[in-house]
């Protein structure tokens, strides 16, 4: 018995039919990538270009911490920032850090991926997305990654 899209639609409630969740990966690091990505993130998430160029670097590659997204919205008790980032972006830095814990989690579990952000871009088209189909498929081939060799990996019958 396997778990179907009907299943993850019933039980989690998420949405299995819409626009394919499909981000721009920033396979390569390069100074071109970087500088897109510190970008971005200074866009979408209401930082500025150093402190977004500070979290990159700190990071050591295209992400951001979890610790650090999770300052975007919830800012430390005694904390001297009294200044907020506008609503969108603060909704932008919730949500990914909500697929940085479920659908899109990693395996060092402290970073999540500049690239998704992409998906945060227009926060009206967030509720159009098949999210069903992607929780489904990012477990089976996080599983597949680690293994020795793809040709060993069974994917899923997804119906």
């Amino acid at each position: 018995m396997s778990i179907s899209l009907e299943d993850v639609s019933i039980f989690l409630k998420i949405p299995v039919t819409g626009k394919v969740v499909a981000v721009e990966n920033f396979a390569r690091y390069t100074e071109e990538s970087r500088s897109d990505a510190i970008k971005l993130v200074s866009k979408l998430l209401g930082v500025s270009i150093e402190d977004a160029e500070d979290e990159v670097n700190i990071s050591k590659g295209l992400t951001v911490q979890k610790c650090w997204l999770k300052s975007r919205w919830c800012p430390k008790a005694g904390s001297r920032n009294t200044t907020y980032p506008p609503v969108e972006c603060t909704a932008r830095a919730y949500l990914l850090y909500l697929l940085s814990c479920t659908s899109f989690a990693d395996k060092s579990g402290s970073r999540v991926s500049i690239a998704l952000l992409k998906l945060l871009e227009d926060l009206d088209d967030v509720r159009k997305y098949a999210w069903g189909c992607i929780s489904l498929l990012v477990p089976t081939l996080g599983v597949c990654h680690q293994s020795t060799s793809f040709s060993n990996c069974r994917l899923p019958h997804i119906t």
